[in-house]
Formats: structure tokens, sequence, C-alpha cells
């Protein structure tokens, strides 16, 4: 479990690609890999990730074909920076909302507003995930807890503080840049289950 509090971001630095396959090493640092072992989970960019490696700073982790297609690690190259959480412990602050590490989807950022103490970003996501996004509810992007703005036809916005944007990603985000999503779990046992019911009745 996860709790939406990104601790920082890490840079890969090296990926092997096999056939349906790739293992990325990324670097964290010592405050970040404190008791870290092998079997335990990281989330990149809000991904629920493994360990499988540990040399030093350099942390191996494997990720399948379906977490290359349905999220944005595929696009990942050397160099590149993650969002980087560690599992939530029994008795952790959670400063977010419960977060699985499970990617639903992935939007794209359509349009960025500046001001000079926050962001605004507008993201576009396909239709059939829209029903799970609802003013003021929680959701998951790119691993960061965030409250939802407004939501219009397609469209949804998020209001980042300096903070969020120091510590994560999306101090560097543009607009076209493919953004993890995970759903509040809650919202979407709520809308299915209605769905459900409302379908029963016909």
């Amino acid at each position: 479990m996860f709790t939406g509090i990104v601790q920082g971001t890490a840079q890969v630095v090296s990926i092997e690609k096999k056939e349906n396959f790739q293992t990325h090493v990324i670097a964290l640092s010592e405050t970040m890999r404190e008791g870290l072992a092998i079997g335990a989970s990281v989330a990149h960019n809000g991904c629920c990730l493994t360990v499988t490696h540990i040399d030093g700073e350099h942390i191996s982790f494997d990720l399948m074909q379906a977490t290359l297609c349905l999220t944005n690690l595929g696009e990942l190259n050397e160099g590149d920076q993650v969002n980087i959480e560690r599992a939530a412990k029994f008795g952790d602050e959670i400063g977010g909302h419960s977060m699985s590490g499970h990617i639903s989807a992935v939007a794209k950022i359509v349009e960025i507003i500046d001001t000079p103490n926050n962001r605004t970003i507008w993201f576009e996501l396909p239709e059939e995930w829209l029903k799970y996004v609802l003013a003021k509810g929680y959701i998951g992007l790119d691993g960061c807890s965030l409250t939802i703005g407004e939501v219009k036809d397609l469209r949804f916005s998020v209001h980042l503080i300096p903070e969020t944007m120091q510590r994560t990603l999306f101090g560097q985000r543009q607009v076209g840049d493919a953004i993890n999503v995970e759903f509040d779990p809650q919202t979407q046992a709520i809308v299915d289950t209605v769905e459900r019911v409302l379908a029963s009745r016909t």
C-alpha cells in the first residue's frame, strides 16, 4: 500500500531490454533506500514495482510487458527521472489517500497554467474512465495523491502548490506528457455498484 505522498525523484541509470521484459536500475539516495531489501515494493510514477537486486545505490526492478504497455514507464529512457514512494508501514501517517500502486489508465497533459504561487494542469482521459473522475475527489497521478479541481467534458484539472512541484516531476512536466492514473478505489466501488444496480433494474 502507498499513501500518494511522493518522497522525491530518482534517476533511471540503466535499462536492460529483453523480449517483452525490461530491467530498470535507478539510483536511490541513502535516505530513500534505508532498510530496503530484495522483494520490497517501491512505486515508480505510482506503479508498484518489486526490488530484484541491490548494488549500493543502484536498485533493480523488473517490468513485464503489460506494465510497459499500460503505464508511462515504457516510455522511459536512461537519464530520465521517476517519482518515488516507498511502501507505507503500519503506523505511518496517511497524508494522502490509500493507493495500491496499480495503474488503471494513462492521461495526457493538455494545458498548463502557471501563476505566481501554484500551477494548474489539465489532463485528458478516454471517455470510459471519466465516470471515476469527480470534482473534489481524490486521484493518483504519477503516484501523487491529488484533489481533482474541475471536470469538463473529457478533461479534468488539479492545482499544485510549490512543494509538490519541487518534490515531484510535476514541476518539469509539459503539454503532451503521459501521466499514470490510479483512481480512488472507493469512488470506483461506488460507481461500479450503482451501475450494476441500475443495470439489474432494466
